[in-house]
């Protein structure tokens, strides 16, 4: 899976597709739709549709796709590849939302949440399918959130298509199913490419799962967030993990109209340019990037 718009710039979104099938012009077709990476910390969720002709979604039960959670790695790889190879009747398309578009979609003046930006996300891509000529008649969805809600509102957004949204829709639908693969692989794929613009002192690759209970992870945030920047673009900083780490390691900031009562005096501005101990610290790419150098003496 070639990611390399993603990989030049991790900071939105981006869409990745392949080729429609000349059959799912022609004949009706069955749309699954699932992600992955919802409830992690770190790195990206990926959305994706897969969609195949009815009259083929027998041979497409017949490559023995599954829930991706169900799968290993290399069995996903392997059923991925061979969805690709079957390029003649199964199409696919998957939105990458980066963990920066997650945080400031969600703590922005106007509050984003998760379920709307997930419940917007999959309509985008159904349509994005309709869009390319796909003879969509089905939809299978995954929930997220109230099913019956889901449902009534793709089924009034798309109303010349019966819409099914169901818990485990992965494990009960093979089209929900190659759809989870196709979006288990493009996040592992992400995760494990992932290009950080931030320059930090001993990277740690191992994330562990990236889920917020997980105490490697938790290991890997304590390390690699900044007293001033916080969080690389990695992290979602939008999660209660993230917040609770940033409240506890990172310095309070006090704002001119705020109340200075029952606060700690702010440290100097000249103590985050002259590191105490004996280690130091790189300068953090803000500064890097216009050429700022520490002044001792003024």
């Amino acid at each position: 899976m070639d990611l390399s718009e993603l990989e030049r710039d991790n900071t939105g979104r981006c869409r990745l597709s392949s080729p429609v099938p000349a059959v799912c012009h022609k004949e009706p077709c069955v749309l699954g739709v699932d992600e992955a990476g919802r409830g992690p910390v770190l790195g990206p969720m990926v959305y994706a549709i897969c969609y195949c002709p009815l009259s083929r979604l027998a041979k497409l039960k017949a490559l023995k796709v599954a829930d991706s959670k169900t799968l290993s790695e290399s069995e996903r790889e392997r059923l991925f590849a061979k969805m690709k190879e079957d390029r003649d009747f199964v199409g696919w398309a998957l939105d990458v939302l980066s963990p920066n578009l997650i945080s400031t979609s969600m703590l922005g003046r106007v509050k984003y949440n998760l379920n709307s930006l997930s419940h917007d996300t999959a309509a985008g891509l159904v349509q994005y399918a309709l869009d390319q000529g796909v003879k969509v008649t089905q939809v299978f969805v995954d929930t997220v959130g109230m099913p019956e809600k889901y449902q009534e509102r793709l089924q009034q957004h798309f109303p010349g298509i019966e819409v099914t949204v169901k818990a485990k829709a992965d494990a009960l639908y093979p089209v929900v199913s190659a759809a989870s693969i196709c979006a288990k692989v493009a996040r592992d794929q992400a995760v494990k490419n992932w290009q950080f613009v931030e320059t930090l002192q001993d990277l740690d690759a191992d994330y562990g799962s990236g889920y917020p209970n997980d105490p490697k992870t938790k290991a890997w945030l304590k390390k690699h967030v900044d007293p001033v920047f916080g969080f690389p673009q990695f992290v979602r900083f939008s999660w209660r993990t993230a917040q609770s780490i940033l409240e506890k390691e990172a310095e309070g900031v006090t704002w001119e109209d705020s109340s200075t009562e029952d606060q700690e005096v702010p440290k100097r501005i000249t103590s985050y340019f002259c590191p105490e101990g004996p280690r130091p610290r790189l300068p953090h790419r803000y500064f890097q990037e216009r050429g700022l150098e520490s002044a001792t003496t003024l």
